[in-house]
């Protein structure tokens, strides 16, 4: 059963959500969708219940159909000095700046988001599973973040994050062990304590 198109009719509404808050590596990476109002897809869901290929087959038909779509990050650097909470916000604000139009009300995954926009927003608790616009953006944020620490994991090939996207695995956390941490790490976390804030 396709997720809901809107909260409500005749409003252009935009779906915000972020990948990443509980990454011990990486960027915070958010996105911001406007879907036409009568728009439907079932294979449109929050990202994390979808498969790797499901996801990336899905891009180019959510930025083909959507009205509008953007992508943001907030660096490393922003997270270790204005918290992941903050930054997370900071990268979501960033994406509806970015929107090629302004939509009239934001749907944002979560219980709570803080921003310099004027943009009235409602707090949709899972609401990846619940309203196509912001499954889509988790869609789009997934899938920019994970091919990012892909290409990272290169570069920097102890950590597996071409498995773990940066998560605080076994594999991870023992690689920081080994090797030691790298630029790319958020100091400010503990990433060598089992903190169950950090976990998925």
């Amino acid at each position: 059963m396709p997720l809901l198109p809107y909260l409500e009719a005749n409003r252009l509404e935009a779906g915000c959500d972020e990948v990443g808050r509980g990454c011990l590596a990486g960027p915070v990476v958010a996105a911001a969708v406007i879907l036409p109002s009568d728009y439907s897809n079932h294979w449109i869901n929050d990202s994390k219940k979808l498969g790797k290929k499901q996801r990336e087959d899905l891009i180019s038909e959510i930025k083909e159909k959507a009205v509008a779509w953007e992508i943001a990050e907030a660096s490393v650097a922003e997270i270790d000095k204005i918290n992941i909470l903050n930054a997370s916000f900071l990268a979501m604000t960033r994406a509806v700046e970015n929107l090629g139009k302004k939509p009239e009300h934001l749907l944002i995954d979560g219980n709570r988001f803080r921003s310099q926009l004027t943009i009235p927003y409602t707090c949709v608790i899972k609401g990846d599973g619940k309203y196509a616009n912001i499954a889509a953006a988790s869609i789009l944020a997934k899938v920019y973040r994970d091919k990012m620490m892909e290409k990272l994991a290169e570069e920097f090939p102890f950590y597996a994050w071409e498995r773990n996207a940066g998560y605080p695995t076994l594999e991870h956390r023992a690689g920081i062990k080994k090797h030691g941490d790298c630029i790319w790490h958020r100091k400010s976390f503990k990433l060598l304590s089992l903190s169950p804030e950090l976990e998925f």
